[in-house]
């Protein structure tokens, strides 16, 4: 036990190491293979420094119920990449019900200028490699007669459908097209000059995939294949048909939210965090004496992890959600006071300090499960409502709750746990008042209530 407790001490220290650098470092970019992170500061909601807020609705009319969550996928997906290509800081576009967009552009106030980054459907086209005098390529749009005899660039307007389908022999998952029969025309056309060549597919001139072409395709259908994963292909797919079938969506509701709380506020709302947390320091060492200290130490732990989190996540900080991180800190708090409370009865029962520490902990986890697996449950009922009914600033507090319920779990019952059992290898700090339980208040063997030693067998 010693040598896991041990293992766990130098786990808690890194991690706390890292988190602390996460933090400090402002200009934060991680690169670790397939993962790349780039944060500037904390991610900041409408409410803290103020922006644009649109809520668009879409027409499905015509369109099939079971094509509808494609499409308003696609419509999510457009509106993504045309804010992002602005160079918009952590814009928040989500799904509201079945037909609704919600778009909040933390930083911008002029609501024509948010109009002009979402735009409308975006553009889809076909493109060929041509060489340049210097020696350089361009994608350029290709082109081919249309049945009148005039040149059109190849674009959406004659897609048709996109699908996942899967390779036969290696079953890896793979893109199917088709295009309405003047755009099957032309691309038999494109494809027949092309073969051995590269053609680019554009979205909202963005390169999507470059295949190769292997022989013409005269039928107006063709495949696109490469190393694609089934989530990749789907995504791919669901760009592809929004592109190829525009939703039209329109703005329901606009308005500008200035900054409910400037940089002085929020600097009065941390200095203010920092008395209660202050506060509640000095209540439990007073309490709860040694214990007491190893808790302000885990829940310093507790709050550079899910700070750490916010940030990285990034988890974007509204004053509400402020408030569900101060009450998590109440509830890690909370499940510490169990812990106690059980190792308390333990002691007065007579128990020595190392043994009443280890069932203290283990009697009070099912109450801090149940306490704590109510209060996630709760979060998931407010996600679901703030995400279908656009209250934006519920789900923040929600989602900040339920990460510090979390990370509050493993603060009180490994943190802490680690640090008391350090702490027990020294002898001062076996003593029962080091924990607030008097000498007087703890059984004396053989005494009512107290632990009896069976016959034949010392203590």
């Amino acid at each position: 036990m010693r040598q896991h407790n041990t293992l766990a001490l130098v786990f808690i220290g890194i991690l706390s190491a890292l988190c602390a650098a996460a933090l400090l470092v402002h200009d934060l970019r991680i690169a670790l293979g397939p993962i790349h992170l780039e944060r500037e500061g904390m991610r900041l909601g409408l409410d803290l420094q103020g922006g644009t807020r649109l809520v668009l609705q879409a027409n499905l009319a015509g369109v099939p119920d079971n094509e509808r969550g494609d499409r308003m996928q696609g419509v999510k997906n457009v509106i993504e990449r045309r804010i992002n290509a602005f160079g918009v800081a952590e814009p928040i576009v989500q799904l509201l019900g079945q037909d609704r967009v919600l778009v909040e552009l933390a930083g911008i106030r002029d609501i024509e200028q948010a109009k002009t980054l979402i735009g409308n459907t975006a553009r889809l086209d076909f493109r060929e490699q041509v060489q340049n005098p210097d020696g350089t390529t361009d994608w350029v749009v290709a082109q081919a007669p249309d049945s009148s005899g005039e040149m059109r660039e190849l674009t959406g307007q004659y897609f048709k459908k996109a699908e996942v389908g899967f390779e036969p022999n290696t079953n890896r998952p793979m893109i199917l097209f088709e295009f309405n029969d003047e755009g099957a025309r032309m691309f038999a056309e494109i494809t027949t000059r092309l073969v051995g060549k590269p053609l680019g597919i554009f979205l909202d001139n963005q390169l999507l995939t470059a295949p190769v072409v292997r022989e013409p395709i005269t039928q107006g259908k063709g495949q696109i294949t490469g190393a694609f994963t089934l989530q990749e292909a789907r995504n791919l797919v669901i760009q592809l048909n929004a592109g190829a079938l525009p939703v039209p969506v329109s703005i329901i509701e606009e308005r500008t939210v200035d900054a409910t709380l400037g940089s002085d506020s929020v600097r009065k709302s941390v200095v203010a965090g920092a008395i209660g947390l202050a506060a509640v320091a000095v209540f439990m060492v007073a309490l709860y004496r040694v214990p007491g200290i190893m808790a302000v130490l885990a829940l310093a732990v507790y709050a550079l992890v899910t700070l750490a989190i916010f940030k990285l996540w990034p988890v974007t900080l509204t004053l509400a959600g402020i408030a569900g991180f101060i009450l998590s800190i109440g509830m890690a708090v909370d499940a510490n006071i169990l812990v106690f409370e059980r190792m308390r009865e333990e002691l007065r029962l007579g128990k020595t300090v190392r043994s009443a520490m280890e069932a203290g902990f283990d009697r009070a986890w099912s109450s801090i499960r149940d306490s704590n697996v109510t209060t996630l449950i709760t979060c998931a009922i407010l996600i679901w409502f703030g995400s279908n009914f656009g209250a934006s600033i519920i789900v923040g507090f929600a989602v900040t709750l339920a990460i510090g319920v979390l990370v509050s779990m493993f603060s009180a019952i490994l943190v802490t746990r680690a640090f008391l059992r350090a702490l027990a290898r020294f002898e001062p700090a076996n003593r029962p008042d080091m924990f607030g339980v008097p000498a007087a208040a703890v059984a004396k063997p053989g005494a009512a209530g107290g632990p009896v030693a069976a016959p034949g067998m010392g203590r």
